[in-house]
């Protein structure tokens, strides 16, 4: 794929990033006004002016079954990728039976009729192929990178899986991958320095029966309470060709790959209608503290706020606020908390884009001696000023230019996680076109520093949130204190 790109390359006053021939990735930094007639002695400095376009060329169609295809084309290199999305994740699962999204990422991997236990990974690998998966609240995903001529295979294991799963499901193996699960939330969150931060201040930022209150892990009650119906109930709802969509990328022809579809998926029927998630009102109505002792050397604070759902306008604001404030030597916090008043090991600052709804967050890991409560008056101090003052033109230039060379980046890879099917499955479920990639970038594009500071003011300082000081056993005077407006 870097060959296809070619990289970016100065064409007289022109940056150009174009794929070849019928497929790739096609991207363009063009000047905004007028290239001169005699080129420049030096390239100009492309963070002025500059504007990155893209598209990803697909074809899209739909089985009898609801099952949604997306072709990209890219003969670069003789690859492809098959992503499967299943629009699950942790949101739609019920109190008292969570986790079941995440146990079936691991059990998907376990055997199904036609792949005895283990043979999936073993398949891939003979072919020259590798696999992954992961789960959101929001969605459940498996991709497959392998040589192109290996690609009715991976179309194989996937529908097999799909369709006959159930076949194979036994007490046995949902104990085993319980036990799995169990233990991976032991080592990641229960045992993990830190790790019942995030899902502390979600259960806080979202009430009870909001589908974003319980962790994607799930609980080990609720692990250990799901019966082998329980399961099977979620897989025939959730797990179906009208719940998902198949991504197939790489030097494939699409006639080819509808072939091959049709051949495999098409004869799995169709799921019931997919329950509506319910969505109760979150607003905060006053702020929330928290405190949480955990076996930590350094105190840490979470600060979080609610925000727009992903692909909104204000849902890029957040993202390029937070660039502004911490990405770099030279933002804002990390200068103010890290540098000069060196009050902080680490400062990190990110906007959590989701379905229903996004979280900004501000996570900051206090020097040694150094309480929560100067931390967060630091923090406070610089959102107000920037409030106050606003947001300069070339920190917006910067942060934007740092998106649109990560976008451009991130479409050098046909598979893989954020490779060119992974996001065109994203687009189709959460934009509902799997094209959207020129509208997103433009949603950075057009920000001005007033959007930013505007953005900033109505959901940050403006705003109720959640504060969580993480703090070591027995050091509670370490903590934030109480949250004042």
């Amino acid at each position: 794929m870097i060959q296809a790109m070619r990289r970016l390359a100065w064409l007289g006053g022109w940056v150009c990033a174009v794929g070849g021939g019928a497929g790739g990735v096609y991207a363009a930094v063009m000047p905004r006004a007028a290239a001169a007639d005699t080129p420049p002695a030096q390239a100009p400095d492309t963070t002025k002016g500059a504007k990155v376009e893209v598209h990803i060329p697909y074809t899209q169609f739909t089985l009898d079954n609801g099952l949604n295809v997306i072709v990209h084309r890219d003969p670069a290199l003789p690859i492809a990728t098959v992503n499967v999305w299943y629009h699950v994740g942790s949101k739609n699962e019920r109190p008292g039976r969570t986790g079941f999204a995440h146990l079936f990422e691991h059990i998907m991997f376990e055997g199904s009729a036609h792949v005895p236990e283990g043979e999936f990974d073993n398949l891939l690998e003979a072919a020259g192929g590798v696999n992954n998966g992961s789960t959101t609240q929001d969605r459940t995903n498996y991709w497959e990178n392998i040589p192109s001529n290996a690609l009715e295979l991976a179309l194989w294991l996937e529908a097999d899986r799909m369709g006959t799963l159930l076949e194979t499901m036994t007490r046995k193996k949902l104990d085993l991958q319980r036990d799995v699960v169990k233990n991976e939330r032991r080592q990641s969150v229960d045992n993990q320095p830190y790790g019942r931060a995030f899902e502390t201040v979600y259960a806080a930022l979202y009430p009870k029966g909001h589908p974003y209150h319980w962790p994607v892990i799930g609980s080990m009650d609720d692990l250990s309470a799901a019966t082998l119906g329980d399961v099977k109930d979620f897989f025939r709802t959730y797990y179906a060709p009208n719940n998902a969509s198949v991504a197939v990328a790489g030097k494939v022809s699409v006639r080819r790959v509808r072939e091959l579809v049709e051949k495999y998926f098409g004869d799995i029927p169709a799921g019931p209608p997919v329950p509506e998630v319910r969505v109760p009102d979150a607003t905060l109505v006053a702020d929330r503290d928290l405190v949480l002792e955990d076996r930590v050397r350094l105190p840490r604070l979470y600060l979080a706020w609610h925000t727009p759902k992903i692909f909104s306008d204000d849902d890029a604001a957040m993202d390029v606020l937070a660039s502004v404030l911490s990405r770099g030597k030279s933002s804002r916090l990390h200068r103010r908390l890290v540098y000069a008043d060196e009050i902080a090991q680490d400062v990190r600052v990110f906007q959590d884009s989701r379905e229903l709804g996004s979280v900004f967050w501000i996570v900051a890991t206090a020097r040694p001696g150094v309480g929560l409560a100067k931390v967060d008056a630091a923090i406070r101090e610089e959102l107000d000023r920037l409030v106050a003052e606003g947001v300069r033109g070339e920190e917006v230039e910067r942060a934007v230019h740092q998106r649109e060379t990560s976008f451009v980046r991130s479409l050098e890879r046909v598979g893989g996680f954020g490779g060119k099917a992974d996001r065109l499955n994203q687009y189709h479920f959460f934009a509902g076109d799997p094209g959207f990639a020129r509208r997103d970038l433009a949603r950075y594009q057009r920000l001005t520093p007033e959007a930013v500071a505007a953005a900033a003011r109505r959901y940050v300082t403006g705003a109720h949130h959640v504060r969580l000081s993480v703090v070591p056993e027995g050091r509670g005077e370490l903590a934030a204190g109480e949250v004042r407006r």
